[in-house]
């Protein structure tokens, strides 16, 4: 399992490299601070799988869809790897 620190270095490099972000701070609302659109959430989504190792379920591809901040997907990992562990 990946820690958060691991986790948000490598969303924020991925932002960075993948999604032109200048500078993205985890509060940040991906919208409105970085034009980001559902588009760029289903590439996101596929760049999580590959560095979690595994696919993710419908349900859980829905529940991304409430993501704003980069913190909202930290807490997002999270909740998927400890459900993962069980």
């Amino acid at each position: 399992m990946l820690s958060r620190d691991e986790i948000s270095r490598i969303i924020i490099k991925i932002l960075v490299d993948d999604f032109e972000f200048k500078d993205p701070k985890l509060d940040d609302n991906l919208r409105d601070a970085h034009g980001f659109d559902s588009i760029d959430a289903i590439e996101l989504l596929a760049k999580i799988e590959k560095m979690l190792g595994f696919s993710l379920t419908r349900a859980e591809k829905e529940a991304a869809m409430d993501i704003r901040t980069i913190n909202d997907i930290l807490n997002y990992l999270d909740t998927i790897q400890r459900r993962r562990e069980i």
